[in-house]
Formats: C-alpha cells, structure tokens, sequence
C-alpha cells in the first residue's frame, strides 16, 4: 500500500502546475518533463534520449543525448559525462526497442557485498500520442540512488504518473495548432480575396501588405521577392511597403529592410528582434538577428520580425513586419500566425507575379521546373546544361550523317554550235522566223551572206586566169621560158582564189547544223554590217540534252569521284532538288575568287524520278541557269563533319 497523502502538499500542486503549464513546443515540455522527473524521483542525474527508428529490423538502436538533468546544474547540453553510461544506455536501448519501463541495479564495486546494489538505472519511454511510425521515441533516464524495493515501487508510480503529463500536453499542442489553422485560414481566406482583386502582381503585394498591415495591427509590413526565382539562392529586392505607393532604393530605409530579408533568407527561418526566450520559441532565440537590430536601432520600443514565402521546399520571398510600443508587442504566437497565412498566401501570389511575366519568360520558368523535377532543385539550371551538353557530345560522337561537298554550279548544254562568219563580208537578211530563242531544224536557213563583192572578185579572178593562160600560151610558143613560168605561177594562184570564192559562194547561205533553239546571238540590228572572217555571230544548243558545270573547292575536291551521286538546286526554285551524277573530273585547277577549284561535269537523272516531274523539270531548265549542287560523299560522324576543316587548318599550320 502507498502513501499519497502528499499529493495535496504545496510541492506537489507546483510540480503538477509546472507540468500543465502551455509549453510553445515538445522540446521545451520534454526538458521541463526530464527536470520535475529528475526532482521527485530523487535522482543523481536524468538524461533525456532520442532514439531513431532503425530501417532494419536487425539494425540496432542509436540513442542520442539530448539533455541532462542534474540536481545542482539543472538542465545542461550534453556535453558533460553521464553517470553509468554504459548502463544507461544499454537501459535506453531495452526501454526503446519495447516500449516500456526498464529498471536495472548497479553491480557493487567493491565485490563484499554482493546482494547490495550500488543504486538503479531507471528508463521510461515518453508517450507520444498521435506521433507517426516513424517519429524518434523519448526516454528519459534515471540514475538513482540505492533504496528499498517498496520505495522504488513507489518512484516508479510517480515516473508514470508525471509521464502521462505528455498526454495533456499533446491535446494542448493540438488544440493550439487548431486554432492557429483556423485563424491562419480566416486571415489567409481574406488576404487572397483582397489581392486577387488587385491590378498585377506589384498591385497584389501593395494590397497584401495593407491589409495585412490593418488586420495584425501592425506599423509597416514590407514584402521583398526574390529576383530569379527558381534559383537556391538570389538577391531579394522589396517590391511593396505598406501604406507607400513609390519605392526608392536609395533610401536607407529601404536597404535596411533588404539587409533584414537578407538575413531571414540566409536562415530560411523566421527571425525576430528582440530574440524570445527560449521557452517561448527554441528556432527564434537562436536565430541571428544582426540586421534585425539595425533596422530596429531608431526605436527602443520597435520590434522587427521577417519570416520567409515559401513554395514547397524553395523559399521565394520575404515578409518583414514591424510594430512600436510596450502594450501589444509581437510575440512568437503573432509570428506563428503570420507564417501559417503566408505559407497559403504564398502560391497565389506567385500566380499573379507569374500572370506578369513574358511568354518566353514564363515558358522559362516552367522548363526549369519540369527539370527540378527530373534532376532534383539545386542547381536545376547548371545540370540541365551538363544533361544536354553530355547528350549532344554523344550525339555527334556517334550519331552518322551524309556528308555533302558543295559545289557551285552553271547548267550548260551538252550539244551546242557556234556559228561563225564564213568570210568577210555582209550580212544581207536573216532567216524567216530567226532569232534569239527561235527553234530550228536541221539545215533551216539561219542567214544569207551577200554575194555581190563575191561574184564580182570571182569574175575578176576568172578575167585575170584567162589574161595569165593567154600569156603562158604566147611564152610557150616563143621559147620564153621565164615568161612562161611566171604566167604559169599567176594562173595557179588565181585558180586558187576562184576556188576560195566558189566555196564563199557556196556558203553564203548559213543553214542550222543541229535542231535545237538559238540561244545567243542578236543580229536583226547588223543586217547590212560588216563581219569579220571566224566572228561569232549564233548559237545553236539542244535544251532537252543539258549538263552542270560545277566548281569544287580544292580542299573538297578529294572526296568527289566519277559516278558519285547528288542533288542541286537553282537559284530560283531553291526549295526544288534535282538528282545528279558526276561523269567526270577536270583534274586541271584554277583560280577564281582567291581560291584554287577544279571543274567537275555531271549529267541530269531524269531516270530517277516521277516521269511527269522530269518532265516538268527538262521544260523548265534552261542553258546558263546557277545554283549550288551537293554531292554525297558518305556518312560521316557528326563531329568529323564539324571538326574536318579545323583539323584540316591546323595540321597545315603545325605540319603533322
């Protein structure tokens, strides 16, 4: 039977009010409940653990100290050396892995007494009602000194007892978390109405930070965005003050309130000025409050809190909140408040600053989050351009394209005739219908030479053979013999120039050697002129018969060969491609435009193509027509074909 009449005494009620008290977190109710556990159960010192789940079934327990109790120092980090430890946490490791109370006795030392304990180690798992599976288990470790079985019964009756506690504290931290969700969600609720009526996305940040200003009673509320957001880290700039309508950079104020979002980001939590004590918030007395204080030094009575604008993990902006006075001041519960709006204020107004944006901007900002998705959020940017730059060196590394030699080219007609002038002379008339452009056949009249001058020296030719032969004869018959050679030596020449002019009589008339088109020569204006012996004056060409004429660099002219196959295009129809083949190589070069070329000839492969195309094609070229052809010269890597005339260049510049 147990005592437990001193449950009314006055220590007690103070244990019992210390432990329902409202803690503002676990953390500072497991370090009050490890200290009032410490103080009734008598114990030389009190260690509180944090146990990890194991992932494993076999894989074994790890406590790790989170504080230490003793009755002289209090509470204290651990850092000290803890009493039996070997013990303790071989009890902690038993009261973990079971989840219930452990009580084990200290061996005697001095090896007399062998039935006498040198005092208890005592672990007790914390209850966590509502945890998840895989929370970290609480234990808190006694270490006591020897008593009696019945009194240690009775210090394990307490232990349980003052750890049910945790029960009311965890209702508590429930209750209070409720009514903080539903007053975050009412001012959240109102916030997003508000500024989803506001004009852009700087209209939305000017709305929330007034009304936010109104509903918390506060003196400035200042909202800062980062520029870049995406990014794990940039440069923030306030983008609205409340009750201002233009902000100036310049101004200190204005810096100050940056180098406080500055400060909030660097943390990723939120930060307050002046620092609560840490039983009121653990996270926001230790965080730095440097530039919090400067922007706080004007006035004694301003407190300066920031908390972060977070999108999932990223945090994308800042909201600074100020407030001056002793009465109303701002407490950690303000600040909790703030944050849970915000965290739903947050994606909303990331919406409208997106609404803002650029369509390229925005398609931007998606791509990179569509690859924080595929390579994770930390340098999205840099491993994406890695991913690409990897896949595009083993695309032409490995991947084989046609490589093609260009060669400018100029379609010429394989069957052509010049038609020069006979003799000197006269152009009298033109054939009927000739001229440039005009189709002709075979032995048609192209042009009529006169033949007055002609007939005229013939006559004269005939005059003088005749005076010559008279001569000859009269030489002959008076033994003159040198008079008779001389007559004889005029007569052979003059029967030359009459056979000359029979033979210009003869082609006086010019017919077309060939059928085909007369595609050069424009002679209606010379009709009556003079025209030099061998002058060009026409040409005939056979059009369905045409060839290119192309020009091949020499540093390409290696890679063609007879027979090698291509396309061109004309200038004027580019998008238009005509199969080729290469019938020879002129392995003459030439210079032209600064650079050696060697002459390649190939013909049209009408063959190869659709029959009306081909015919559409053999009406449309023409004589003279230009372009560029392409001849393939077989698959090559695609590096090779980007790397051939560096590595070309450079070997000639460094001789290997």
């Amino acid at each position: 039977m147990i005592d437990l009449t001193k449950l009314k005494a006055p220590g007690w009620q103070r244990v019992v009010g210390e432990l329902t008290s409202p803690a503002p977190d676990d953390r500072t109710f497991l370090a009050k409940l490890t200290a009032v556990v410490g103080q009734v159960s008598g114990a030389r010192q009190a260690v509180l653990y944090g146990v990890e789940n194991p992932s494993g079934a076999e894989a074994e327990l790890d406590p790790r100290a989170l504080l230490i109790w003793t009755p002289t120092g209090g509470i204290e980090p651990p850092g000290q050396e803890i009493d039996n430890g070997h013990d303790v946490l071989n009890a902690t490791r038993a009261a973990a892995s079971s989840g219930q109370t452990r009580v084990y006795g200290l061996e005697p030392t001095d090896g007399i007494y062998e039935d006498q304990n040198q005092g208890y180690v005592v672990a007790a798992c914390v209850p966590q009602q509502g945890a998840a599976s895989n929370a970290p288990t609480q234990v808190i470790s006694l270490v006591l000194e020897n008593r009696s079985k019945q009194a240690l019964q009775t210090t394990l009756a307490l232990i349980e007892v003052l750890l049910g506690y945790s029960y009311g504290h965890a209702l508590a931290q429930a209750l209070r978390r409720t009514q903080s969700s539903t007053a975050s969600l009412d001012l959240a609720t109102r916030l997003i109405g508000s500024i989803n009526q506001a004009p852009g996305f700087k209209g939305a940040a000017i709305q929330l930070a007034n009304d936010l200003s109104r509903q918390l009673s506060l003196d400035r509320v200042a909202i800062g965005w980062i520029k870049g957001v995406g990014q794990t880290s940039g440069v923030i700039r306030v983008v609205a003050i409340s009750d201002t309508e233009q902000l100036d950079r310049r101004m200190d104020m204005v810096r100050a309130i940056e180098g406080a979002m500055d400060e909030c980001l660097d943390q990723e939590q939120a930060v307050m000025h002046p620092a609560p004590d840490e039983r009121e918030d653990v996270m926001l007395s230790q965080a730095i409050t440097h530039e919090h204080r400067k922007l706080a030094s004007s006035d004694a009575s301003l407190r300066v809190a920031s908390v972060p604008l977070r999108d999932g993990d990223d945090v994308i902006g800042v909201i600074t909140v100020e407030r001056a006075g002793d009465e109303s001041p701002l407490d950690p519960r303000i600040i909790e408040w703030v944050q849970a709006s915000m965290d739903l204020v947050t994606p909303v107004l990331k919406v409208r600053r997106s609404d803002d944006r650029m369509l390229a901007t925005r398609a931007w900002r998606s791509t990179l989050k569509a690859g924080s998705w595929a390579v994770g959020p930390k340098h999205t940017v840099w491993k994406l351009v890695g991913i690409l730059v990897l896949a595009l060196l083993l695309v032409v590394t490995f991947v084989q394209l046609p490589y093609k030699v260009d060669a400018p080219f100029e379609l010429q007609a394989k069957t052509s005739r010049v038609i020069s002038a006979p003799f000197a002379g006269v152009i009298e008339r033109l054939g009927e219908g000739i001229a440039k452009g005009a189709r002709v056949k075979e032995g048609d009249l192209l042009i009529q030479m006169r033949t007055t001058e002609v007939g005229l020296a013939l006559e004269q030719a005939i005059a003088q053979q005749t005076q010559a032969q008279a001569r000859a004869d009269a030489a002959m018959e008076a033994g003159d013999t040198f008079e008779r050679t001389q007559a004889k030596a005029e007569i052979e020449g003059l029967v030359a120039r009459i056979e000359q002019l029979n033979y210009n009589l003869e082609r006086a008339e010019i017919r077309a050697p060939i059928d085909g088109v007369v595609v050069d020569g424009e002679l209606e204006r010379r009709i009556g002129s003079t025209i030099e012996l061998g002058e060009p004056m026409m040409v005939v060409a056979q059009l369905d018969k045409l060839e290119f004429v192309g020009r091949v660099d020499d540093r390409d002219i290696s890679y063609v060969e007879q027979g090698m196959a291509g396309a061109l295009a004309r200038k004027s129809r580019p998008g238009e491609r005509i199969p080729i083949s290469v019938d020879r190589v002129v392995p003459l070069g030439r210079p032209e435009d600064g650079s050696n070329v060697f002459e390649i000839r190939g013909s049209i492969d009408f063959d190869a193509m659709d029959p009306e195309l081909a015919q559409e094609f053999r009406a449309s070229l023409r004589p003279g027509m230009e372009g560029t052809a392409k001849l393939d010269t077989g698959e090559k890597s695609i590096a090779w074909i980007l790397s051939r005339r560096i590595r070309d260049t450079l070997r000639m510049w460094m001789w290997f």
